[in-house]
This record gives structure tokens, C-alpha cells and sequence, in this order.
């Protein structure tokens, strides 16, 4: 059984910061079984929001430089989060930390965005581009009932302000060639934030049975494609 402790401090820190978080289509949320939960992503509190709105605990895939900061790594670790190993190692550790965690029926959480929108100020109801890497876990990994859940985080009223200098970050973590750059790394603290959950799409054994070569490229483009969508969609439906 996963810790509870995630979830509760994730109530404790949005109660102490004020938050009001309003949820929509929660009647689509997968109450038991494993989950790989896809989001976009712009502010340390999407975790968080993302676990009290499915009053879940999530197990979520953090960047590397998370889990090199003293303070940080004691967080996310209480957190439950698992930071990402270095890019030569990330692949395949990556693969079986999250294929452990979805057979013991928890919640995994990707931000297939990446770093980019949390380090370069984005618009609320902007998402970027995918990565595929959610896709071929959700695809490949000897899951049964598997769900990938896409869900929209969407600011109606924050406040940004700038955390720490990107080329400290870089100290931590030479390998992200964001942190290389002048600049600071913006924080952005939710006031009012609506999540809007997204249809779940349950991965068939058809879908796995046809993820080798050249079909498994267009499973994968599909899939990420997909959830993009959704969750591009739900951005612009916006707030109440």
C-alpha cells in the first residue's frame, strides 16, 4: 500500500497557502488500479493539486537536480516523488522504477512536457510539445488494466516570482542544458486553479500485442498525440 503521507501534506500546503482549487469531470477519475497520470506543467503546486484532486497519493517522476538539493530531496522524497536519474542511466531506471510502481496499483504522474515550461514562463493555458516517453511506458510496460489519465491544470489568478538563479541549478545538475543560461527560475504560486480531468483511456493487449516496430512508433505518436489534445482542449474550455 502507498503512503498516505503525500496526500496529506499536499492538503496541509495548499490549505496554508490559501489555494482554491475547484475540480472538474472528477466522475472520470480511476478510484482504485494503476493509473499513469499525464498533465501540463508550469509550477512546483501542480503536484500537489494534482494528488488533492484525485485524493490519490501520486508517485511522480521529478527532474534530476531534485534529488541533489539537500532540502529539496528530503521534500520530494516525502512527497513521494522519484527523481529522474542522469540521461545516460534515465531510460532504463526510469522504465523500472515506474513499471514497479503500476504493478503494485499506484498512481505514477508524468509532466511529458519536461523542464521547459517551469523554466521559461509560460501563459496558463499554454502546452507545449510531448515527449514520447509516457506513451512507451504506458505501451510497454506488463501493466494489466493500465489507464493513462490526461488532466489540464488551468490558472484563473497566480503570482510569479523569481526562485533562484538558473546557472545555480547548473551545479547540481551539469547535464540540463536549460540551467546554462542567464536568468532566474520563475515561481509561480497558484491563487484560484481549476483541474479539468480528462477522458481515461485504458491500454488494450491488442495495443501492446502491436507495439514492435514500425507499429510501435505509430502507437506512440498516436498515444502522445492523443493525450496532447485532450488536454489542449480542456485548456481552452478553461474555467467555470
Amino acid at each position: 500500500m502507498p503512503s498516505a503521507q503525500p496526500l496529506q501534506l499536499s492538503r496541509l500546503l495548499l490549505a496554508a497557502l490559501g489555494i482554491r482549487l475547484y475540480t472538474q469531470h472528477q466522475d472520470r477519475i480511476p478510484q482504485a488500479g494503476p493509473v499513469l497520470l499525464v498533465s501540463n506543467h508550469r509550477s512546483f503546486l501542480d503536484a500537489p493539486l494534482l494528488m488533492a484532486a484525485l485524493n490519490r497519493p501520486i508517485r511522480f517522476a521529478c527532474h534530476h537536480y531534485m534529488g541533489q538539493v539537500p532540502v529539496m530531496r528530503d521534500i520530494v522524497e516525502k512527497m513521494g516523488c522519484f527523481p529522474l536519474d542522469l540521461p545516460e542511466h534515465r531510460q532504463q531506471t526510469f522504465f523500472n522504477q515506474a513499471v514497479q510502481l503500476l504493478q503494485s496499483q499506484q498512481v505514477v504522474g508524468l509532466f511529458p512536457e519536461g523542464a521547459e515550461p517551469m523554466v521559461k514562463q509560460t501563459l496558463p493555458k499554454q502546452v507545449g510539445v510531448f515527449q514520447r516517453g509516457f506513451a512507451h511506458l504506458a505501451l510497454r510496460a506488463p501493466v494489466q488494466d493500465l489507464v493513462v489519465l490526461p488532466v489540464a491544470i488551468v490558472s484563473d489568478a497566480e503570482a510569479t516570482n523569481a526562485a533562484v538563479p538558473l546557472r545555480l541549478l547548473s551545479f547540481f545538475d551539469p547535464s540540463e542544458p536549460l540551467f546554462s543560461q542567464e536568468g532566474w527560475h520563475p515561481m509561480v504560486i497558484y491563487q484560484r486553479v481549476n483541474l479539468l480531468v480528462g477522458r481515461p483511456q485504458w491500454i488494450s493487449p491488442a495495443q501492446r500485442q502491436h507495439y514492435q516496430g514500425k507499429q510501435a512508433k505509430a502507437l506512440v505518436t498516436e498515444l502522445t498525440q492523443q493525450c496532447r489534445n485532450e488536454i489542449d482542449d480542456l485548456l481552452r474550455q478553461g474555467s467555470y
